[in-house]
Formats: structure tokens, C-alpha cells, sequence
């Protein structure tokens, strides 16, 4: 039989006009994979979000008000937080820091851990210090998170150098809500600490900031308190040199106990007024007489930032 030579043409083109449509069909199923590829790709490619400090943020200063705790949980002797479990020291550090809500500022709670303790007995290195196991610095690190609050590391060094043991505590200093705080009374070379008042070398305080700053840097975490207590003149040798850092809010916490007048008077004497540095004022439940109360705390000029209980 013979086939109509039109009816042929016409067979000839219907079928290409299906098989254009499979390729085409095809092409849209591979493309609209593609696409799905591509989006998972980009999704895998955004970097993530900027890890925050509590509460939201990634600056500690100006915004922030930060009502502290200082202790260890050897003796309460050592301060306020070493009294009970870091859970009750946690909810005693809130009702504390909701006194201070009408600074104007955001609260952010901070609980102040001695980490390294300064000892009278030499012990097996020499170094006239102790350290906290981990374990007891995890569960405070866990309080503190559970209250919103950040950890800070203050460092007792008796006979060691502040440098070397802020770099033994960098595992601490990694995570974004671990701050450093530096305690020279208790930095004694060649003396059996509280036999004498100790000091640091700004020159060692300022390595430190830059080394933190560094890190922070690297790492891309919010903003860290380097926090440096001092209650006498040379507390701090050459602190007229002391340094800021973009990443450290590095914070002269004026310590010492007694009268109102006393600490008023010693505050305004030690107040960093140099532009980037901070301040800081410690306040003591049982040897100050006649506590201040917040109001009067935040009247004081600079206004301090960071408020620490002991």
C-alpha cells in the first residue's frame, strides 16, 4: 500500500513537534533542579548570624549597664558569689541589677568568678595561686546563661604573670559571653600575697587587650570587658599609657572598701576620662559602711558602666 506523500509529511511533523516538547519538557526539569541546586547552594554559602551578646547585641559599651556579682565558691568569705549554689547567686544577681533599671541603660548581669585565686602557701610550682577546675567554671558559665548574664574570669595571679594565665583561660575567652578580669592587689612577686598590696605593669595590661582584641577579631565574637581593679595610686604603674581596643571594653573598676565619702572621693581620683576607656565602681555587702544605694552610685561622675558587688 502507498502512503499519501501529505499524510507522511504530516506524521513526520507531528512527531517532531512531540519530540521538541520531551527535549523541552526535559530541559525544564533540569533547569528547575538547577535552580533548586543553586538556592541550597547560596543557602549553604550565607554565612551565619553574628553570634550575640545576652539579651541581643554586639557591644557591651555605651549601651549597656552592667550589674555584677564577684566571688568563688571556695568560701563566702570570697564574695557575694561564692554564697550558696550559682543558681541562687544567679537569682540574687537579678533582683540586685533590676535596682539599677532606671540608669537609662539596657541591664546586662555579670557574674564576676575568681578563677585563679591567690594562695599564701607556694604550692607545687611556686606560683602562690590556685586554679578552678573546669567543671566549677562550667556550672557557673551554665548559671550564667541561664540568667542572661555574662561570665567574667578574674584572675588572681599571686607569683605567675596576668599574660601567661589569660592565655591558659583563652579556652574560656572563645566562647561570646566569657569576659577577663585582672586583680593586681594579688599580683605579688617576691611577696607572699596579702603580706603586700600588689600591682600590674600597664605595659602588661595593654598586651593583653591587644592579644583579646585579636582573638575576638578572629574568632568574630561580640565585644569583651577587659576589667582592671585598683584602689591605690600605683595599683596600675603607668596607667596614664593605658590603651582602648575596637573589640575590649577595657574598664578601670575602682575598688576598695569603706565610708561613702572615702569611695566617692576615691572614685572621682581614679575615673578614666580618656576617650575609649571605661569605668567601673565595686561596692561591698559587709565591709563598706553604709552601703550606697544605686541611686546615689549613678549620680557619681563619669557615671560608672559596670557596677560589681562583693
Amino acid at each position: 500500500m502507498r502512503t499519501d506523500p501529505t499524510h507522511r509529511r504530516r506524521r513526520l511533523a507531528l512527531a517532531g513537534i512531540a519530540l521538541a516538547s520531551v527535549v523541552l519538557l526535559v530541559a525544564l526539569v533540569g533547569s528547575c533542579g538547577s535552580d533548586d541546586k543553586s538556592k541550597d547552594a547560596a543557602k549553604a554559602k550565607k554565612p551565619p548570624a553574628p553570634v550575640q551578646l545576652p539579651g541581643g547585641g554586639r557591644t557591651i559599651f555605651p549601651g549597656r549597664l552592667v550589674v555584677g556579682f564577684y566571688g568563688a565558691p571556695q568560701a563566702d568569705e570570697l564574695g557575694e558569689l561564692g554564697i550558696g549554689s550559682p543558681t541562687s547567686a544567679g537569682q540574687r544577681l537579678l533582683a540586685k541589677a533590676k535596682e539599677y533599671e532606671g540608669s537609662g541603660r539596657k541591664i546586662l548581669p555579670a557574674m564576676e568568678l575568681i578563677a585563679e585565686i591567690a594562695h599564701r602557701a607556694p604550692g607545687d610550682d611556686g606560683l602562690y595561686r590556685g586554679r578552678l577546675d573546669d567543671a566549677i567554671i562550667r556550672r557557673y558559665l551554665r548559671a550564667a546563661r541561664k540568667i542572661g548574664a555574662i561570665l567574667i574570669l578574674d584572675i588572681q595571679p599571686g607569683h605567675a604573670s596576668f599574660f601567661a594565665e589569660a592565655q591558659y583561660l583563652e579556652k574560656w575567652l572563645r566562647e561570646p559571653d566569657v569576659s577577663l578580669a585582672l586583680d593586681p592587689e594579688w599580683h605579688t612577686p617576691g611577696a607572699v600575697p596579702g603580706t603586700v598590696i600588689g600591682s600590674v605593669d600597664v605595659r602588661e595590661v595593654n598586651a593583653i587587650s591587644f592579644w583579646l582584641d585579636a582573638l575576638i577579631a578572629e574568632l568574630k565574637l561580640p565585644q569583651k570587658l577587659l576589667l582592671i581593679h585598683r584602689f591605690t595610686e600605683d595599683m596600675i604603674i603607668g596607667e596614664d599609657q593605658l590603651k582602648a581596643r575596637a573589640n575590649v571594653a577595657v574598664t578601670v573598676n575602682v575598688d576598695g572598701f569603706g565610708g561613702r565619702e572615702i569611695k566617692i572621693a576615691k572614685y572621682k581620683e581614679f575615673a578614666q576620662r580618656a576617650s575609649g576607656l571605661h569605668n567601673g565602681f565595686k561596692l561591698f555587702f559587709r565591709e563598706d559602711t553604709d552601703l550606697l544605694p544605686p541611686a546615689r552610685v549613678l549620680r557619681l561622675k563619669p557615671q560608672p558602666e559596670i557596677i560589681v558587688y562583693e
